[in-house]
C-alpha cells in the first residue's frame, strides 16, 4: 500500500526565509548537515535557532537504504579539515549541545571512526563546554573502530537501528543483529557513555516485533530512545505503509519508559537528532 495523502498533523511547511543565516554559514565553512541532504522536515525550526546535525565525511554514502535521501555513490576521499571546520561552527553557533553524523563509509577501513574522534577533539578544543553526541553507522561491528569512538569520549553515542528486523531488506548492506552488537560493545567499552537509538514506524512494522525491538535495545543496554513517522523523501524511495497517529507515539513513549529507557521521544516529527539537547 502506498499512501500519497499526509493526514494534517503531518503538514508542516519548511520555510526558506527562516534557513537563510544557517546556510550562509555552512556556505562559508564548507560543510554538510544531514538536514539538507536526508530533507528533514524540521528543517526550518531547527536552522532558524540555530541548531544542525553535521555530515561528516563527505555526503556520499556507500550503501543503498531505500528510505533514505543521502546520495548513493563512490564518496570522495575524506576532506582532512572537515573537523576543524565543524568545530568553528560549533563556536560560532554557541551550541551548549552538537550532534555529528555522517553516511556510511564502508571504503574506508576503520569505516570513518578517526574522523569522528578527531572531530570530537577539534570540538572540546575550541568549545569545551558543548555537549558532544555521535550518531555513528555500524563500522561493520568493528570493535577495534568502535574502540577509537569511545575513547573519544563523546557525551552521547547513537546508532539506530531504523526499523524492525523483518524490514532490513529495505537496509542494504545493514544488519540488526549487526546494529545491536554496535550498541552493546560500545556500552561495555565505556558504560559511563550513555547510548541511543531511533527507529521509524509506518514502514509496515507489526506490533509486536515492534516491542521486541525496544527490548532488543535495552537488552543492549540502550539508554535513550527516538520514536518518530517514516516520511519518504520521494516517490522514488521506500513509500510509507501508514501514518501513524499522535496518540500512538505517546502511548509507545509510556511503555518504552516503563522498558527502562531513560528518555524516550517518540511523536510524528521526531528524529535522532530532534531536540537532541533535551536528552539528559
Amino acid at each position: 500500500m502506498n499512501i500519497q495523502r499526509k493526514p494534517e498533523w503531518l503538514r508542516k511547511r519548511a520555510n526558506p526565509g527562516d534557513q537563510a543565516g544557517m546556510r550562509q554559514l555552512l556556505g562559508d565553512l564548507r560543510l554538510n548537515t544531514v538536514c539538507q541532504q536526508a530533507l528533514c522536515p524540521n528543517i526550518s525550526e531547527c536552522f532558524s535557532c540555530g541548531q544542525a546535525t553535521f555530515l561528516v565525511l563527505g555526503k556520499h554514502c556507500t550503501r543503498l537504504c531505500s528510505f533514505c535521501n543521502v546520495e548513493k555513490t563512490a564518496p570522495l576521499p575524506v576532506d582532512t579539515g572537515e573537523s576543524g571546520r565543524v568545530a568553528e561552527a560549533v563556536l560560532r553557533l554557541k551550541l551548549s549541545h552538537v550532534v555529528i553524523t555522517s553516511p556510511t563509509r564502508d571504503d574506508l577501513p576503520d569505516g570513518g571512526a578517526a574522523v569522528y574522534a578527531e572531530t570530537v577533539a577539534a570540538i572540546r578544543a575550541l568549545s569545551p563546554a558543548t555537549r558532544v553526541e555521535l550518531l555513528i553507522p555500524d563500522l561493520q561491528g568493528d570493535r577495534g573502530s568502535l574502540a577509537v569512538i569511545t575513547a573519544s569520549n563523546p557525551d552521547i553515542l547513537g546508532h539506530n537501528v531504523e526499523t524492525v528486523p523483518s524490514l532490513y531488506h529495505i537496509r542494504s548492506g545493514a544488519d540488526y543483529g549487526r546494529s545491536l552488537t554496535v550498541l552493546k560493545v560500545c556500552k561495555e567499552l565505556a558504560p559511563e557513555i550513555k547510548t541511543k537509538s531511533g527507529i521509524m514506524l509506518g514502514m509496515g512494522e507489526l506490533e509486536e516485533d515492534l516491542l521486541q525491538v525496544f527490548k532488543d535495545l535495552r537488552g543492549a543496554g540502550c539508554d535513550y530512545l527516538s520514536v518518530g513517522q517514516y516520511l519518504a523523501p520521494s516517490r522514488a524511495h521506500y513509500p510509507v505503509q501508514e501514518y501513524i497517529p499522535p496518540a500512538r507515539f505517546d502511548e509507545l513513549r509510556r511503555v518504552a519508559l516503563e522498558l527502562g529507557f531513560l528518555h524516550v521521544e517518540s511523536g510524528p516529527y521526531v528524529r535522532s537528532s530532534y531536540h537532541a539537547d533535551q536528552y539528559a
